[in-house]
């Protein structure tokens, strides 16, 4: 099944155009012709089976044939995690966390950090891209980069947790996380967090968490989190 997104479609829809950039995409390069069918997903958990009534490269237009609805995971999972230097490695990351099936992500600015600012355009169009491929019909939330110190003092349902590299006392993860929870995570900067963010995290009730006995890249333990968030909830 090929998987469209469009955040425009609701519920309750008989019939749907696509915009002229998806339309050329669907006509031209899919090569999609009248009676073929379609499947849409609006990314809030609805997917439309619809069938094209109008195959054209300026509007295309469908009908809706089938409406399903399913509900969404008992357990959410979000990653704070701070922008990499490169890219790519971060974007890495959104890719395989949205195909295991991550829910919020939150870019965090820390005192170590190396990339300062972090614009969310291509990073939402890698989430559709990968939420499309993975079939799924719930679209990840990406937040605008936030600082550490005001991201900590916000107000968190559920579990949290700090995963730092620090030889201090710190808990397994994948021991302490629980089934059917909401679970935020902080995940540091390339030169880890500071010994103040650590402690600043802990006075606002995050707890130290280790994801194993090796040291991961940012992109590693963020997905690391993201899996084992997973993999308790199976």
């Amino acid at each position: 099944m090929q998987l469209f997104y469009n955040s425009n479609i609701k519920q309750g829809d008989t019939s749907f155009f696509f915009d002229k950039d998806e339309s050329k995409h669907i006509v031209k390069v899919l090569r999609k012709k009248e009676s073929d069918k379609i499947f849409i997903t609006n990314g809030l958990g609805y997917l439309f089976e619809s069938e094209i009534v109008l195959a054209s490269e300026k509007k295309c237009e469908v009908k809706i044939i089938k409406e399903t609805f399913q509900e969404s995971d008992k357990f959410y999972t979000h990653i704070a995690v701070a922008p990499t230097k490169m890219n790519d490695r971060l974007e890495w990351f959104l890719e395989k966390a949205t195909e295991i099936g991550i829910h919020e992500i939150t870019p965090i600015i820390c005192d170590h950090s190396e990339r300062k600012v972090y614009k969310i355009d291509r990073a939402e169009k890698i989430i559709q891209a990968a939420m499309k491929q993975s079939l799924h019909y719930y679209i990840p939330k990406i937040n605008e980069p936030i600082s550490f110190s005001q991201f900590v003092k916000s107000n968190f349902e559920g579990q949290k947790f700090i995963a730092h590299c620090e030889e201090t006392d710190k808990k397994s993860f994948k021991m302490e996380a629980k089934k059917d929870e909401k679970i935020t995570i902080l995940i540091g900067p390339e030169g880890d967090f500071s010994t103040k963010e650590i402690n600043l995290a802990t006075e606002n009730h995050f707890i130290p968490v280790t994801l194993g006995n090796t040291r991961l890249r940012t992109e590693t333990a963020a997905l690391v989190a993201c899996h084992t968030i997973a993999l308790i909830n199976e």
